[in-house]
């Protein structure tokens, strides 16, 4: 393949910038440019030589050489096959001006390599067997992460948590399925059966068992990676949009004493604990003839309904719809609000409810509470899905396996059973790339950043 290059670091001004290089020639082109005591071709592989990087212009009519010095630069050698893309690899780090950062790139096209595409040093690695498809998506996931909870489940993909659990699944099951279609080749035979159908059903029990915890895991793996929705609702007046205000830490709402002032929903994000939230402030849910008004209520049992955790919020007022209309399965945290002026209402305060102040910040209570709740409803499985499109593929795999567990129990024919296990064989192998497209490929590695 092509020899590809690109900064690998951040794009912009920094102290050092790196530019990686990956291919058959690699270290050929960068040893056009590298000047130091030993060449790169002659480095050891894990190694790091310190030079400059230079260029020789040979077009002048004269033929004198003009040496122009661009940097000093350390580069890193990587050996195929124990590199990243599973090729040759050099990576130059050099100081990070802009200038300097493009013009090496410019001189290493000039010297025959090519930009990479987004995604295509992954994508090499891939393709090279240094990691499975599932693993190479985790490496876009952990670049991506924002909290400590991301990080931990991308690395633990990365490490091949999600992998090794279907590809144990998978090689089992093509165990069995292999035994299957040999009964298919003595078809002649009908009293040779060399795939024990117990054990078959023994194996279709237990992977079934473990594909649906993989499938409940989603819930968790998808909010950790995406965040955990919480809706604040409650009726109109009650310090909605100042309490999001006061998680966010700022004006992020409009605050004001007319009713029906938040019209549409506003979301924002929060991290407490390592633990991303995704905030929904929404309009006050309250009988109105405002069409405007009544499109945002509408809004706000929408995202109520959605949400998997919901803080419904009421004053010293007690103004209360009923909660109990809304169609949820989150988990509902009652928040007493506007505690500094308890001392002038004469309402019950519910054993359930927390008492905050958002107007003066004092909501120290409901973030602790919020962690909690949210921690509560984390599996604790090792081996979670965060991935829509693995998810995806499991459920396939699942509704297959079910179709072998009925088939089983109706005393169907090999030739059928196989039809399913194969279905079954396809869905789990396209989680780790054992069964893939280009068109899949391009689609993943497309949204990647350039450089990695």
């Amino acid at each position: 393949m092509e020899t590809i290059c690109a900064i690998s670091t951040a794009y912009g001004t920094g102290g050092i910038a790196v530019i990686r290089v990956s291919g058959e020639d690699a270290i050929r082109i960068v040893d056009r440019l590298f000047v130091g005591r030993h060449r790169l071709a002659d480095t050891p592989a894990n190694c790091i030589r310190y030079g400059r990087i230079q260029k020789t212009d040979r077009s002048q009519v004269d033929l004198n050489e003009q040496t122009e010095v661009l940097d000093e630069v350390l580069c890193s050698v990587f050996r195929a096959p124990h590199s990243f893309t599973g090729e040759d690899i050099v990576e130059i780090a050099c100081h990070g001006s802009l200038y300097i950062q493009q013009t090496l790139l410019q001189w290493l096209v000039d010297s025959g390599a090519r930009m990479a595409k987004a995604g295509e040093f992954t994508q090499r690695a891939f393709l090279n067997g240094k990691m499975d498809l599932a693993q190479a998506e985790s490496v876009a996931d952990l670049i991506a992460a924002q909290t400590k909870a991301e990080k931990d489940l991308a690395l633990s993909q990365l490490r091949g948590s999600v992998s090794n659990e279907l590809g144990a699944l998978r090689e089992r099951l093509l165990h069995f399925t292999s035994l299957v279609e040999l009964e298919l080749d003595f078809a002649d035979h009908e009293e040779l059966e060399f795939a024990d159908r117990s054990e078959l059903t023994a194996l279709a029990d237990e992977i079934a068992s473990k594909l649906q915890a993989l499938i409940r895991s989603f819930r968790t793996g998808n909010a950790i990676r995406n965040g955990v929705s919480v809706a604040i609702i409650g009726a109109p007046n009650v310090g909605k949009s100042t309490l999001l205000n006061a998680l966010l830490g700022e004006q992020r709402a409009i605050v004001s004493n007319i009713q029906g002032t938040t019209r549409d929903t506003i979301e924002d994000t929060l991290v407490i604990d390592g633990i991303l939230f995704r905030l929904i402030d929404t309009a006050g849910i309250r009988e109105t003839q405002d069409t405007i008004e009544q499109m945002g209520v509408e809004r706000s049992r929408h995202a109520a309904e959605q949400a998997q955790i919901i803080i419904h919020v009421v004053d010293n007022e007690d103004l209360r719809f009923k909660i109990e209309d809304l169609r949820f399965s989150g988990t509902i945290i009652n928040v007493r609000n506007k505690a500094d002026l308890l001392e002038h209402s004469a309402f019950s305060i519910q054993n359930s409810e927390l008492l905050i102040s958002a107007k003066h910040g004092d909501i120290e209570p409901l973030k602790q509470e919020l962690v909690r709740v949210a921690r509560a409803g984390m599996t604790t499985e090792a081996v979670m899905l965060s991935n829509a499109r693995h998810y995806e593929a499991v459920s396939r795999a699942y509704e297959a396996i079910e179709r072998v567990r009925k088939g089983l129990d109706d005393g169907l024919s090999g030739e059928l059973l196989s039809l399913d296990l194969q279905d079954c064989l396809a869905a789990l192998g396209e989680v780790t790339g054992q069964i893939t497209n280009q068109e899949v490929l391009s689609n993943i590695f497309s949204k990647f950043c350039i450089g990695k």
